[in-house]
């Protein structure tokens, strides 16, 4: 067994740690500068900027979409770097760039069908301001956070380059390719029954009726929803299972 004294001499010989002193503790670093620059924020001004690189460098008719993604990048790196606004501030690199676009680009789209669903709802009295605020709400209820990215939304919101981009990507996503059924000859009975089954004046009548009724439904249903999401005190447990269903609806 070792002498006790052994381990008070260890102790001795590594130094006394004053605990009042002001002298600063060193440690060795945990993270290097590359991380550090990765958490810097980004500020509104500096999101501007980078959709207008984007925005720049993806109209470039000398460039166009058919570039590499790293030349791509690169493009929209030196843009965004070289902006007399950004003078004295440290340099983006790609990675963070990028990273911050896809951000922005994957929260707006998010929000742009919010807006959708609050203009759809929008009702005769209501403004724009209204639609906003309406939109606003719906993304908080639903993502369960704030929507911060206003300004790169109305950077956004009416450039045709980008709206085609977020279309073409929905429809790539919804696109799902169904066999189409061969067809068969119609039969001699089949063509004389399709003939004779010709709808009456008042069947066309009663259809056209239904046609208003639906319509009339829809509109009272998106009424309904604007009139919740504007409510300013909290929703009652059957206001939220009506909100539910009807954006369930909607979507």
């Amino acid at each position: 067994m070792a002498n006790p004294s052994s381990y008070v001499n260890l102790l001795t010989s590594q130094g006394v740690v004053d605990l009042g002193s002001s002298e600063p503790l060193f440690f060795s670093p945990c993270s290097d500068e590359a991380t550090v620059k990765e958490r810097r924020k980004w500020s509104p001004k500096e999101d501007v900027i980078l959709i207008g690189a984007w925005l720049n460098t993806s109209k470039d008719p000398i460039v166009g979409n058919d570039q590499k993604a790293g030349a791509f990048w690169k493009r929209i790196v030196e843009y965004y770097n070289s902006n007399p606004l950004l003078i004295g501030t440290t340099p983006r690199e790609l990675g963070q760039c990028k990273s911050r676009w896809t951000r922005i680009n994957e929260v707006v789209c998010k929000f742009v069908g919010c807006y959708d669903l609050a203009l759809r709802g929008q009702s005769s009295g209501q403004n724009e301001n209204d639609v906003m605020k309406a939109a606003l709400d719906i993304y908080h209820n639903d993502m369960k956070q704030k929507f911060t990215l206003e300004h790169a939304w109305r950077e956004l919101r009416h450039d045709v380059k980008w709206c085609s981009t977020k279309r073409k990507a929905v429809d790539d996503q919804r696109a799902v390719p169904v066999p189409e059924p061969e067809e068969r000859p119609i039969g001699v009975k089949a063509a004389k029954a399709a003939k004779k089954r010709k709808k009456t004046p008042k069947e066309e009548e009663l259809a056209k009726l239904e046609g208003l009724l639906e319509i009339k439904k829809e509109i009272s249903k998106q009424g309904l929803l604007a009139s919740l999401v504007a409510k300013a005190e909290p929703l009652t447990e059957m206001e939220l299972a009506v909100k539910a269903k009807l954006l369930s609806e909607m979507l």
